[in-house]
């Protein structure tokens, strides 16, 4: 999108994600939601099927086990939370979108978008 052009994202052991103008090194935003320090950020090619909303969404991972994703046009509101396996994970430290193919009974493949995730104690998961 747009907005999102010739920005860059940070997150913070302030437990804040934030937006910033890479011309200006102004910040634009800061979301607020963790309970602990954020290690991973990324640009979500998040799309709603059917929905004329056009979407600039962000997303992060923290120690506290969640990733959040945030609308950058909505006030800063927190858009969605996934809260991953406190016993096994001890907190997300790294974050990503892939694309899988996936081939059903007819043999037609497509193509999914997923999250990809890598926590603290070793273990990958793929939300899809």
């Amino acid at each position: 999108s747009n907005e999102l052009v010739n920005t860059i994202l940070s997150g913070s052991d302030d437990l804040s994600v934030r937006l910033w103008d890479i011309r200006s090194g102004e910040q634009i935003q800061v979301f607020n939601g963790h309970k602990n320090t954020v290690y991973a950020v990324e640009y979500s090619p998040l799309i709603i099927k059917n929905s004329n909303i056009d979407l600039n969404v962000i997303c992060s991972g923290s120690i506290d086990n969640t990733i959040r994703f945030w609308d950058i046009r909505s006030n800063k509101n927190e858009l969605y939370m996934i809260k991953s396996d406190e016993k096994e994970d001890y907190g997300i430290i790294c974050l990503t979108f892939i694309v899988l193919k996936k081939k059903d009974k007819t043999k037609n493949c497509t193509y999914d978008l997923n999250l990809c995730y890598g926590s603290d104690q070793g273990p990958i998961c793929i939300w899809g």
